[in-house]
């Protein structure tokens, strides 16, 4: 079922008198179904805030439609049913992170029960428990994202927003945000996820878009970034002689000679191919190692394209 739904969504920004309007979003058509874990990637100014505040209610688009369930987010209360995390989230500072989840649930209309319970739960999948009656002005960086996690998740949402959530993190804390987000994803929850952070994306989510000056250019699986045919095999063989070489020179790309070996370089498509050359040479393959595209790869082409 799909959860949240862009229909030809555009939006404008008068930048002011005399100058030229800026459009941030431009025809952006997108279904992101119910438990679905959504990257959305690209470059500075691609869009993506916008994209973030549209969803949220913040602002309206000029053209287009948002649905949540099937109905207008406007009419929806999505609200109710959102957790967000902004890139730079703001808390009250002079508040303890206790004082803090008291206020955000008592305006969530969770009784004090709930709040304990689901604050504690929160504190401790994030190893913040020790920090509670601590005034967040003494919090460092990556416990103030903590925080703010804890703040978007308290009242169970069924919808989460993450704007660069590893943002300030170590690599313990982005190991506990990782598993949190699998777990959000366990449960059924739709997540809708922002990074710079390519490595992140690839890794939690099922979906990713690319962005740029506004445009939705691309939607891909998870692992199916590229084809098989852009897959680069690398195979470790016995060292070849030169009627060897000359036999399987057409189905390579390239071939290295080290000591007593050869590595053999080439399309994952021609795999087969080599395979059964290689049999009917006699030649002994000793190891393999498969290359694909990444992520980061793959969006600099697709940027690139669009220039």
């Amino acid at each position: 079922m799909i959860d949240i739904e862009f229909s030809s969504v555009s939006k404008t920004y008068n930048s002011g008198l005399f100058k030229k309007n800026v459009r941030a979003v431009s025809d952006f058509s997108l279904g992101i179904q119910q438990g679905e874990v959504f990257g959305l990637i690209g470059p500075n100014g691609a869009g993506k805030s916008t994209t973030i505040r549209l969803l949220l209610g913040l602002i309206r688009p000029d053209a287009g439609d948002i649905l949540y369930r099937g109905r207008p987010i406007r009419e929806a209360s999505l609200q109710k049913d959102m957790g967000y995390l902004p890139e730079s989230p703001y808390l009250y500072d002079h508040l303890t992170l206790d004082e803090l989840l008291s206020f955000c649930g008592r305006v969530s209309g969770l009784s004090f029960s709930v709040i304990e319970k689901r604050g504690g739960e929160l504190m401790d999948k994030l190893a913040i428990t020790g920090a509670r009656n601590r005034a967040l002005r003494t919090f460092s960086k990556g416990m103030l994202q903590r925080a703010g996690i804890c703040f978007a998740l308290l009242h169970d949402p069924a919808v989460v927003i993450l704007d660069e959530p590893m943002s300030g993190l170590d690599p313990v804390g982005r190991r506990m945000v990782f598993e949190l987000v699998m777990d959000l994803r366990e449960q059924g929850k739709t997540v809708f996820f922002c990074s710079h952070i390519l490595n992140d994306v690839e890794r939690l989510c099922d979906r990713i878009g690319i962005m740029n000056k506004g445009r939705l250019l691309h939607v891909v699986d998870r692992g199916s970034i590229v084809s098989n045919d852009d897959e680069i095999i690398h195979l470790l063989v016995e060292a070849l002689n030169d009627a060897q070489h000359i036999a399987l020179k057409p189905l390579l790309g390239s071939v290295r000679e080290i000591r007593d070996t050869s590595i053999l370089s080439f399309p994952a498509a021609n795999l087969s191919s080599v395979a059964a050359r290689l049999e009917s040479l006699g030649v002994k393959i000793l190891g393999s190692r498969e290359e694909r595209l990444s992520l980061e790869d793959y969006f600099m082409q697709v940027v690139e394209a669009d220039q």
